[in-house]
């Protein structure tokens, strides 16, 4: 849990992008228990990344790869306007040609939305502190 207001200041901004808001209130729920990592915005698709993020300024930002306007593309556009912030991205199966099509958008990493929680947020500290986490081998 959060310990005071002055550790929000120095928290791990955490924009949450998935179709599923099922999946953004059980991440974001997960996250608030979490010291160091606020989540600071959802987008129920890619279409509103780019001007959500502008506005609550992420460090991370965890972008579900299959969603109405792709996440691949998504991505893409977020970080040809914010090359700093940091991208996540979240599926339910590994697909190779999503793997690659994600690390040539700039993505720094690739989850599977079944992992352990612990996992999640290890990747979120690794990326927000210039870190990359890819699974050995995409399924």
């Amino acid at each position: 849990m959060k310990s005071d207001a002055s550790a929000d200041s120095q928290a791990i901004r955490v924009l949450l992008v998935d179709d599923h808001s099922f999946v953004r209130a059980a991440v974001s729920a997960l996250l608030s228990d979490e010291d160091g990592i606020e989540v600071v915005g959802e987008c129920a698709d890619g279409v509103d990344v780019a001007s959500t993020a502008a506005s609550v300024r992420p460090d991370v930002v965890l972008m579900d790869v299959r969603m109405p306007t792709s996440g691949i593309e998504a991505t893409r556009s977020l970080l040809a306007e914010q090359p700093t912030v940091r991208v996540l991205m979240l599926t339910s199966s590994f697909q190779a040609d999503e793997f690659e099509k994600a690390a040539r958008a700039g993505a720094v990493g690739f989850l599977a939305k079944g992992g352990q929680p612990a996992v999640l947020v290890s990747a979120i500290r690794i990326a927000a502190a210039g870190g990359t986490v890819w699974p050995d081998q995409p399924h």
